[in-house]
């Protein structure tokens, strides 16, 4: 098994582990650079004008097919398309970048002294438990505010 993708053993360890990339590529692995590249581009301002200039020529161009069922047929089915393949690129974009962002959270929780270390995976807890260390968080965040607010309210002597 590839050293670089095994856990550490320590936190020492963690530091110094490079993250590699696996060798092999997979179908997975090209479709998110895909995704990643799509969603991009089709966020920019060139993308949205394109996207414009579709629909004013298709709007402009109604009066010479005569406003015709196949003209209208055009444009419903282009654009059902187009989104029926973005939602799936979307997500995969986001998915990766949801993933990126917790792992950085994640490392910084793992970091932190006194921290809990196990709200570093939390996003994998069932519901329930999730709404229960909302509701512990939430008490230990009133609390924590009361204790700031008294500190701030007593004379400075």
């Amino acid at each position: 098994m590839d050293q670089s993708l095994t856990a550490p053993r320590s936190r020492q360890d963690a530091k110094s582990t490079k993250v590699t990339k696996r060798d092999h590529h997979t179908f997975g692995s090209y479709f998110s650079k895909f995704s990643h590249a799509v969603a991009h581009a089709t966020g920019t301002p060139t993308a949205f004008l394109l996207a414009t200039a579709t629909i004013v020529i298709w709007a402009v161009t109604g009066p010479v097919f005569g406003y015709s069922d196949t003209w209208q047929l055009v444009i419903n089915t282009g654009t059902t398309i187009v989104t029926f393949l973005m939602v799936f690129l979307i997500q995969n974009t986001q998915n990766r970048d949801t993933m990126a962002l917790q792992l950085k959270l994640s490392e910084l929780i793992i970091a932190m002294k006194d921290a809990e270390n196990r709200i570093a995976t939390v996003e994998d807890l069932p519901e329930e438990d999730l709404e229960q260390l909302h509701k512990e968080l939430c008490v230990q965040a009133e609390a924590a505010g009361d204790a700031l607010a008294s500190r701030r309210k007593r004379p400075r002597t």
